[in-house]
């Protein structure tokens, strides 16, 4: 291993040092949830279609046993979190703002948690091949645990369409409130180390970077002595800072080169995978254990006792609440993820899934409402935005319904950190502008895709029946011909019998 404190690091653009509330939980060793009376798992838990459910009303199943299979190149498979039975397949609320229902298997967990050993573990994993590794992983149902939830085994499989060099473990964490990933590198190192190794197996890279912010120095040296037989892994201290965690700028921040717009890291030879990503890869190709659980953080100044959990899939966010001794406040708002780009959650009837990373209680005094007034054109959003864009102009130009004016200005650059919100002493809520104006233009296209399939659809009709009235003309005209050919004949015949007699 290759020590990280005489790492060079490439200066980026922005951010800011939100209180980040650590400490409420970064103390608390993981501990597991007892089992829900309930579960309830969505077949959509990741980027890409909905997985196809297998099982129906009344089948009893086993712990780790496939419901649902993947569909299409961009899906991922579900598993069941223990044994038990199925009490249906259908509509359920789901971990979305929206709180609109999505079609969700419901498991009554039989108490036995009996095991059905639907993958093989593999006890010589250091002999497996990138394609064997990436085939495990995509059995097991692996997903970017980080909260962007894109199908890990596709990831893997970048090496067939990218030159890849570098595998980059974000150990970041950089939103406030959660260390779920802290507390794994900590207390479960060697687990996430092995699983790392397989990831760049899978990619077949040459070196490993494991970036963790300066804030996590138990973290650090954890790893360090996890990966020290180890000279592909670097690990690198980064700078405390948001929002560090970003994907694009966490490679900027090691490598010193920024990702083309709109682009992939792989375009310039690096592939990020998360820390908790790293451990589901471990358990899945040593022991053969499909993803059914994850580690989640559970803090706010409105919880009881603040902790890191591990939490089956399908367990409904109240039952958190409950083992953490419940509100010490009725909270002003219940975030899923970080408080910078977590999203609010319609209520807590709703499941724990593959991205959850954190349950968030926040008190009226941490997330006071208050007046947005007018923009003081002070730049400060400007100075803050780590993509290099000018928040102020893309709200103004959304504002006055110009939504295509703000792509030019950078709109689906922006990667919604809350970074300029933050520092905007006019509280403008500026992402809300800009999620509002994606939104709006990702339902303009799909008006628009609608609208040009139709067209297609109804063209390729009148085509189709052209050319059936057409073949039905000619088929006449051939008829009508061979009709008048045998008159002529039979007037031929009649005439020569007439000149015969």
């Amino acid at each position: 291993m290759t020590t990280g404190k005489l790492f060079k690091l490439f200066k980026i653009r922005g951010g800011v040092h939100p209180d980040d509330r650590k400490q409420l939980s970064a103390g608390q060793a993981i501990e597991k949830l007892p089992m829900p009376p309930l579960l309830h798992i969505p077949l959509q838990q990741h980027i890409g279609a909905p997985a196809e459910s297998l099982v129906r009303r009344g089948d009893e199943v086993k712990k780790g046993q496939l419901l649902a299979r993947n569909q299409g190149a961009i899906s991922a498979p579900v598993h069941a979190p223990t044994s038990g039975r199925i009490m249906g397949v259908g509509g359920y609320p789901a971990h979305h703002p929206s709180g609109l229902s999505v079609r969700t298997i419901t498991l009554k967990p039989d108490g036995e948690d009996e095991w059905l050993d639907s993958l093989e573990p593999c006890d010589r994993h250091e002999q497996l091949s990138p394609e064997e590794i990436a085939d495990r992983v995509a059995r097991a149902g692996i997903v970017g645990m980080g909260g962007a939830t894109f199908p890990s085994a596709v990831k893997l499989n970048l090496r067939k369409r990218y030159s890849l060099h570098t595998l980059v473990i974000n150990g970041a964490e950089c939103e406030p409130y959660l260390t779920c990933d802290d507390r794994l590198m900590r207390e479960q190192a060697m687990q996430v180390v092995e699983g790392v190794k397989l990831m760049a197996r899978a990619l077949d890279v040459e070196h490993i970077l494991f970036a963790i912010e300066n804030n996590k120095p138990d973290a650090q040296a954890s790893i360090r002595e996890a990966a020290e037989q180890s000279e592909m892994i670097t690990v690198v201290g980064l700078p405390t800072r948001y929002p560090m965690g970003s994907e694009k700028h966490l490679v900027q921040t090691l490598v010193g080169k920024e990702t083309p717009a709109r682009g992939l890291t792989a375009d310039i030879g690096v592939v990020v995978h998360n820390v908790a990503t790293a451990r589901a890869v471990y358990d899945a190709i040593v022991h053969g254990r499909p993803l059914i659980s994850r580690v989640m953080t559970v803090s706010g100044e409105s919880i009881q006792h603040p902790k890191n959990v591990e939490v089956l899939i399908g367990t409904p966010l109240n039952k958190l609440i409950d083992y953490c001794g419940g509100f010490t406040k009725e909270p002003e708002r219940l975030i899923s993820g970080g408080p910078m780009m977590g999203q609010p959650l319609p209520s807590l009837r709703v499941p724990a899934v593959k991205g959850s990373n954190g349950l968030l209680a926040l008190s009226s005094r941490k997330n006071r409402a208050t007046t947005e007034m007018p923009c003081i054109r002070c730049a400060s959003c400007v100075n803050a935005c780590p993509c290099g864009l000018v928040p102020l102009d893309m709200a103004n130009h959304i504002k006055a319904g110009s939504l295509d004016s703000s792509v030019k200005l950078g709109l689906l650059d922006c990667i919604a950190c809350g970074s300029c919100a933050y520092v905007c002493p006019s509280h403008i809520p500026l992402v809300q502008y800009f999620n509002y104006a994606k939104g709006e233009l990702a339902s303009r296209q799909r008006t628009q895709h609608k609208q040009n399939e139709t067209k297609r659809l109804a063209e390729a009709r009148n085509e189709r029946m052209e050319k059936i009235k057409r073949a039905k003309r000619e088929a006449m005209a051939k008829r009508k011909k061979e009709m008048e050919e045998k008159k002529r004949k039979k007037a031929e015949e009649a005439a020569v019998a007439g000149a015969e007699s």
